[in-house]
């Protein structure tokens, strides 16, 4: 498997209110899956946008992609599919779970017990469906050879990210770990601050940024921005 093996697949979008941006303006955000062809089958990072109801259908006017046609994209079906990973289980990273019954689904435990648990965290029934097969990782975890998930709490506490050692290298699949590209450009820089010369104070980088560049990755990809970042 190579790099560009690793194929982005559009799920949708929504608008963001201003009330939320912190820019005084809406903002319309892309939803993002990566299909990865591992040795042992099709792996799906994230599903898309779910119903979450009127309400929330109101505040973020979602634009839908189904998620058959965005596997269709790359030459797949929901049943060639052979393991799903949600980098979390907020609405909009699960939306199509429900087709994958007997797909077992990865999410690190205590993601999902606070899915299960925790009111207006998620949609309940995205979550638990006729067929749901869950795979909870307690931690990092090599899922497949050369496929590794490893936690990136921040947007979540159960947030995690999945690495993929390629034959020219690593790709980050970083789901929401960082919104966007020039914010992990960012984070490693606070983490090279020494190394560059630079002085405190100094900004602190996520406390897993290390284990994810121990992988040397070639490029970071994310789910809710198409730029890459490259080292």
């Amino acid at each position: 498997m190579r790099i560009d093996d690793v194929r982005r697949i559009d799920l949708g979008s929504f608008v963001r209110p201003a009330a939320e941006t912190g820019t005084g303006r809406p903002r319309v955000e892309a939803v993002y899956g990566y299909v990865v062809r591992t040795s042992a089958g099709p792996l799906l990072l994230d599903t898309g946008l779910g119903d979450a109801g009127p309400e929330v259908e109101e505040w973020y006017r979602p634009r839908r992609v189904p998620v058959e046609r965005a596997l269709g994209s790359v030459g797949l079906t929901a049943a060639d599919v052979a393991v799903v990973v949600n980098c979390h289980l907020h609405f909009d990273h699960v939306g199509n779970n429900p087709r994958f019954p007997g797909t077992p689904i990865v999410a690190q435990r205590a993601e999902l017990a606070t899915a299960r648990t925790v009111d207006d965290y998620t949609v309940p029934a995205l979550v638990d469906f006729a067929g749901a097969r869950y795979e909870q990782l307690d931690g990092e975890a090599e899922i497949a050879p050369g496929v590794h998930v490893v936690p990136t709490p921040g947007h979540v506490d159960g947030h995690q990210s999945v690495v993929v050692v390629c034959e020219d290298g690593s790709v980050v699949l970083a789901g929401q770990a960082h919104d966007t590209a020039s914010a992990f450009s960012a984070d490693v820089l606070a983490a090279r601050a020494r190394e560059l010369g630079h002085a405190s104070p100094l900004p602190a980088p996520s406390p897993w940024l290390e284990r994810l560049l121990a992988f040397d990755p070639r490029r970071v990809v994310f789910a809710h921005d198409a730029a890459v970042w490259e080292p």
